[in-house]
Protein backbone atom coordinates (compact mmCIF):
# COMPACT_ATOMS: atom_id res chain seq x y z
CA UNK A 1 0.00 0.00 0.00
CA UNK A 2 0.95 3.75 -0.36
CA UNK A 3 -0.45 7.19 -0.06
CA UNK A 4 -1.37 8.86 -2.93
CA UNK A 5 1.20 11.24 -1.20
CA UNK A 6 4.00 9.03 -2.15
CA UNK A 7 2.82 8.48 -6.65
CA UNK A 8 5.95 8.76 -8.97
CA UNK A 9 5.83 7.94 -12.68
CA UNK A 10 6.50 4.61 -13.31
CA UNK A 11 4.83 3.33 -10.10
CA UNK A 12 2.08 0.43 -10.84
CA UNK A 13 -1.04 0.34 -8.97
CA UNK A 14 -3.63 -1.88 -8.76
CA UNK A 15 -6.90 -0.52 -8.97
CA UNK A 16 -10.10 -2.57 -9.01
CA UNK A 17 -7.94 -5.72 -9.79
CA UNK A 18 -6.18 -3.92 -12.79
CA UNK A 19 -2.90 -2.87 -13.42
CA UNK A 20 -2.27 0.57 -14.40
CA UNK A 21 1.31 2.53 -14.61
CA UNK A 22 1.37 6.20 -13.40
CA UNK A 23 2.58 8.20 -16.84
CA UNK A 24 1.92 11.84 -15.31
CA UNK A 25 0.55 13.14 -11.45
CA UNK A 26 -0.25 16.34 -9.74
CA UNK A 27 -0.54 17.26 -6.35
CA UNK A 28 -3.47 20.15 -6.40
CA UNK A 29 -4.09 22.39 -3.18
CA UNK A 30 -7.38 24.47 -4.08
CA UNK A 31 -7.77 27.47 -1.80
CA UNK A 32 -10.85 25.89 -0.34
CA UNK A 33 -11.54 22.50 0.39
CA UNK A 34 -9.32 19.36 0.71
CA UNK A 35 -6.31 18.86 -1.46
CA UNK A 36 -6.16 15.86 -4.30
CA UNK A 37 -4.18 14.15 -6.83
CA UNK A 38 -5.05 14.84 -10.79
CA UNK A 39 -3.48 11.49 -12.15
CA UNK A 40 -2.87 9.91 -15.61
CA UNK A 41 -3.11 6.42 -15.66
CA UNK A 42 -2.23 3.73 -18.28
CA UNK A 43 -3.45 0.25 -17.96
CA UNK A 44 -0.48 -2.21 -18.40
CA UNK A 45 -3.05 -4.87 -20.23
CA UNK A 46 -4.93 -2.91 -22.26
CA UNK A 47 -3.00 0.45 -23.22
CA UNK A 48 -6.06 2.74 -22.32
CA UNK A 49 -5.20 6.18 -20.70
CA UNK A 50 -7.55 7.48 -18.31
CA UNK A 51 -7.72 10.44 -15.82
CA UNK A 52 -8.09 9.94 -12.47
CA UNK A 53 -8.20 12.35 -9.40
CA UNK A 54 -7.88 11.11 -5.80
CA UNK A 55 -8.16 12.93 -2.60
CA UNK A 56 -4.57 13.44 -1.29
CA UNK A 57 -3.63 10.80 1.47
CA UNK A 58 -5.70 8.40 0.16
CA UNK A 59 -4.15 4.67 0.39
CA UNK A 60 -4.08 2.58 -3.22
CA UNK A 61 -2.44 -0.87 -3.71
CA UNK A 62 0.54 -0.79 -5.43
CA UNK A 63 1.47 -3.36 -7.33
CA UNK A 64 5.07 -5.30 -7.07
CA UNK A 65 6.47 -5.36 -10.71
CA UNK A 66 10.05 -7.19 -11.11
CA UNK A 67 11.93 -5.51 -14.28
CA UNK A 68 14.35 -7.40 -15.63
CA UNK A 69 17.13 -7.15 -18.29
CA UNK A 70 16.51 -10.58 -20.76
CA UNK A 71 18.00 -11.44 -23.67
CA UNK A 72 15.71 -12.11 -26.77
CA UNK A 73 16.36 -15.63 -28.20
CA UNK A 74 13.78 -15.93 -31.18
CA UNK A 75 10.26 -15.99 -32.21
CA UNK A 76 8.05 -19.18 -32.10
CA UNK A 77 4.76 -18.49 -33.67
CA UNK A 78 3.05 -15.86 -32.46
CA UNK A 79 5.41 -16.04 -29.01
CA UNK A 80 8.69 -14.47 -27.97
CA UNK A 81 11.05 -16.01 -26.16
CA UNK A 82 13.45 -14.16 -23.85
CA UNK A 83 16.18 -15.18 -21.32
CA UNK A 84 16.96 -13.92 -17.74
CA UNK A 85 20.89 -13.78 -18.17
CA UNK A 86 20.85 -14.00 -14.35
CA UNK A 87 19.24 -17.49 -13.77
CA UNK A 88 19.30 -18.93 -17.43
CA UNK A 89 15.20 -18.96 -17.30
CA UNK A 90 13.28 -18.88 -20.29
CA UNK A 91 10.04 -16.55 -20.95
CA UNK A 92 7.71 -16.32 -23.59
CA UNK A 93 5.78 -13.65 -24.04
CA UNK A 94 2.97 -13.27 -26.09
CA UNK A 95 2.95 -10.76 -29.45
CA UNK A 96 0.81 -8.10 -28.34
CA UNK A 97 2.15 -7.53 -24.96
CA UNK A 98 5.45 -7.12 -26.97
CA UNK A 99 3.44 -4.71 -29.42
CA UNK A 100 5.81 -2.29 -31.49
CA UNK A 101 9.28 -3.25 -29.74
CA UNK A 102 9.11 -6.21 -32.33
CA UNK A 103 9.91 -3.99 -35.16
CA UNK A 104 13.14 -3.22 -33.05
CA UNK A 105 13.95 -6.76 -31.89
CA UNK A 106 17.01 -8.52 -33.28
CA UNK A 107 18.28 -11.72 -31.83
CA UNK A 108 20.53 -11.61 -28.50
CA UNK A 109 18.97 -8.16 -27.54
CA UNK A 110 19.08 -7.33 -24.17
CA UNK A 111 15.46 -5.68 -23.11
CA UNK A 112 14.01 -4.88 -20.11
CA UNK A 113 10.86 -6.95 -19.09
CA UNK A 114 8.48 -6.03 -16.68
CA UNK A 115 7.03 -9.10 -15.18
CA UNK A 116 4.25 -9.64 -12.43
CA UNK A 117 3.29 -12.69 -10.65
CA UNK A 118 4.81 -14.07 -13.83
CA UNK A 119 3.58 -12.29 -15.99
CA UNK A 120 5.58 -10.37 -18.61
CA UNK A 121 3.05 -6.75 -18.85
CA UNK A 122 5.50 -4.89 -21.30
CA UNK A 123 8.83 -4.77 -22.80
CA UNK A 124 11.14 -2.05 -22.62
CA UNK A 125 13.60 -1.34 -25.20
CA UNK A 126 16.53 0.90 -25.17
CA UNK A 127 15.42 3.85 -27.13
CA UNK A 128 17.80 3.82 -29.57
CA UNK A 129 19.25 0.50 -31.40
CA UNK A 130 21.23 0.11 -34.24
CA UNK A 131 20.08 -1.77 -37.31
CA UNK A 132 20.87 -2.75 -41.04
CA UNK A 133 18.95 -1.85 -44.17
CA UNK A 134 17.82 -4.57 -46.11
CA UNK A 135 15.90 -2.85 -48.60
CA UNK A 136 15.63 1.01 -50.05
CA UNK A 137 15.84 2.61 -53.43
CA UNK A 138 19.18 4.11 -54.41
CA UNK A 139 19.58 7.58 -54.58
CA UNK A 140 20.72 9.59 -57.24
CA UNK A 141 23.18 11.80 -57.62
CA UNK A 142 22.88 15.44 -55.90
CA UNK A 143 20.53 13.77 -53.31
CA UNK A 144 22.46 15.15 -50.09
CA UNK A 145 21.42 18.35 -49.96
CA UNK A 146 17.77 18.23 -50.68
CA UNK A 147 16.59 17.50 -47.10
CA UNK A 148 13.84 14.58 -48.57
CA UNK A 149 13.27 11.13 -47.25
CA UNK A 150 12.34 7.81 -48.83
CA UNK A 151 11.23 4.69 -47.47
CA UNK A 152 13.71 1.95 -46.27
CA UNK A 153 13.06 -1.77 -44.59
CA UNK A 154 15.25 -2.00 -41.92
CA UNK A 155 16.57 -6.21 -41.04
CA UNK A 156 13.56 -6.90 -38.75
CA UNK A 157 10.98 -5.90 -41.19
CA UNK A 158 10.28 -2.66 -39.87
CA UNK A 159 10.10 0.26 -42.16
CA UNK A 160 11.41 3.98 -41.61
CA UNK A 161 11.74 7.04 -43.77
CA UNK A 162 15.68 7.72 -44.43
CA UNK A 163 16.86 10.44 -46.05
CA UNK A 164 17.74 10.04 -49.85
CA UNK A 165 21.40 9.63 -49.78
CA UNK A 166 21.20 6.24 -47.65
CA UNK A 167 21.87 2.79 -49.64
CA UNK A 168 20.88 -0.79 -48.88
CA UNK A 169 23.08 -2.78 -46.32
CA UNK A 170 23.93 0.69 -44.49
CA UNK A 171 23.49 0.28 -40.52
CA UNK A 172 21.36 3.40 -38.97
CA UNK A 173 20.54 4.25 -35.60
CA UNK A 174 16.90 4.27 -35.18
CA UNK A 175 14.77 5.62 -32.25
CA UNK A 176 12.09 3.00 -30.48
CA UNK A 177 10.07 5.37 -29.50
CA UNK A 178 8.78 6.76 -32.80
CA UNK A 179 11.06 4.94 -35.62
CA UNK A 180 13.11 8.28 -36.15
CA UNK A 181 16.03 7.67 -38.05
CA UNK A 182 18.65 9.57 -36.12
CA UNK A 183 21.82 8.98 -38.40
CA UNK A 184 24.28 6.65 -39.79
CA UNK A 185 26.03 3.96 -37.96
CA UNK A 186 30.19 3.91 -39.29
CA UNK A 187 31.22 0.05 -39.20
Amino acid sequence: MASTNDLKNGLVLNIDGQLWTVIEFQHVKPGKGGAFVRTTLKNVLSGKVVDRTFNAGLKVETASVDKRTMTFLYKEGTEYVFMDGDTYEQMSVPAPTVGDAANYLLDNAEVMVAVHEGLALYIELPTSVELLVSYTEPGLQGDRSTGGTKPATLETGAEIQVPLFLTTGEKVKVDTRDGRYLGRVSS
